[in-house]
């Protein structure tokens, strides 16, 4: 929702657009390291009590960023702002293995992503309008309000899907033990390093997206914000047609076409930036057919990640999230070093991350022995 108020921010605390993405850098940072806080705590408390605490830090923090003098500030404020956003996503991920069977994992995660897919689509045309006419605070102050209506869904509605498990320790030792455990898994490690390295992709894009389409092709915040809309509906339509492919193929299978389909698109991409033929229709093309074979692969690969647990479905969802963010969080940085308006940083980073992913597929799964499966007409898991 603040994407489109970068330049507003920029002027008015004195630093430069770069500078500024540098806050959105923070709230992934923020994120990376929460998750793991929060993984032990929704394994040992529980799935309702973190949150709660979770929600009051992000509510507080948002009215901090809506109030803040300076860029240094601002970015701190996001990183403790991420760092209570992140109780939802990390329980979020973790009640799909408590409520659904492993083999409706992928569906699930395809249905979370359209609801949280509707975000990116809607967050930035409205911020865009929102910003021309009362400024990029009242963002903040609209982010404090969503949060407190979220926390009393939470308090009202949210069922206990998980019995708190005392056995789990919160002491440093047990809780790397943990971590450990989960991340020596093959089939974790290699769905979750894949999926997270396609998908810092999308965190290339929505950093390098405001400088890309305002500065370098001059489009105002509202026309943006649309911008940012259309191509969302290309991540999120393509989620939601994979719940029906999966009635045909293997999460498996889709992630490995997918992530070949989005290696071959980006390296393309990369070419026509670098002859200089980019015009903003190309780069809406190729940036719709980019993230639509991440709403093929973020999924799948997030269910095979998780399809081995079911004790430490906190714990393994909090590691895959801070893996996903810590590479989100890596390109974000990389992305603001670049202060001169282009293209081509944003296309390189989304063309080495897809190509990543696909190295990385194909090594790790010559370590898996016996693959969790996440699809089949049995109603648990089973190996093959």
């Amino acid at each position: 929702m603040y994407l489109p108020g970068f330049p507003a921010i920029a002027k008015d605390l004195h630093t430069t657009a770069a500078k500024v993405s540098l806050s959105l850098s923070g709230f992934f940072i923020g994120i990376s390291v929460g998750q793991l806080l929060y993984g032990p705590l929704l394994d040992r408390f529980g799935r309702k009590k973190p949150l709660y605490v979770g929600l009051v830090i992000y509510i507080l923090a948002s009215a901090g960023c809506a109030y803040t003098e300076s860029i240094d500030s601002l970015i701190f404020m996001r990183v403790i702002q991420a760092i209570g956003s992140c109780a939802a996503s990390v329980a979020s991920i973790a009640m799909v293995r408590d409520l659904f069977p492993v083999k409706d994992n992928a569906k699930v995660f395809s249905l979370l992503l359209l609801v949280v897919g509707a975000s990116p689509m809607i967050a930035p045309t409205v911020g865009g309008y929102v910003t021309s006419v009362f400024g990029w605070e009242m963002v903040f102050m609209i982010l404090m309000g969503m949060g407190l209506l979220i926390l009393l869904a939470v308090f009202l509605w949210l069922p206990d899907s998980y019995q708190p498990d005392s056995s789990i320790s919160l002491k440093p030792k047990p809780i790397l033990q943990n971590f450990w455990k989960v991340l020596r898994e093959p089939q974790f490690y290699t769905y979750a390093f894949t999926g997270a390295i396609a998908f810092a992709g999308l965190f290339a894009y929505v950093s390098g997206s405001p400088i890309l389409f305002m500065e370098v092709f001059h489009t105002d915040e509202k026309v943006y914000g649309w911008i940012f809309a259309f191509l969302s509906v290309g991540f999120i339509g393509s989620s939601q047609v994979n719940t029906l492919v999966l009635n045909r193929y293997k999460s498996e299978q889709i992630v490995r076409v997918a992530l070949m389909s989005q290696v071959l698109i980006a390296l393309t991409f990369l070419v026509v930036a670098l002859n200089g033929w980019l015009t903003l229709p190309i780069t809406l093309v190729f940036l719709f057919l980019f993230l639509s074979c991440i709403g093929f692969t973020n999924p799948n690969a997030s269910a095979l990640s998780l399809a081995p647990f079911a004790k430490n479905a906190g714990s393994a969802s909090a590691l895959m999230g801070a893996v996903q963010m810590g590479m989100g969080t890596l390109i974000s940085v990389l992305m603001s070093q670049f202060e001169e308006p282009s293209a081509l940083p944003m296309v390189a980073a989304m063309a080495g991350s897809a190509s990543l992913a696909l190295i990385v597929l194909l090594v790790g799964k010559k370590t898996i022995k016996q693959q969790v499966e996440v699809q089949q007409d049995a109603e648990a898991a089973f190996l093959h």
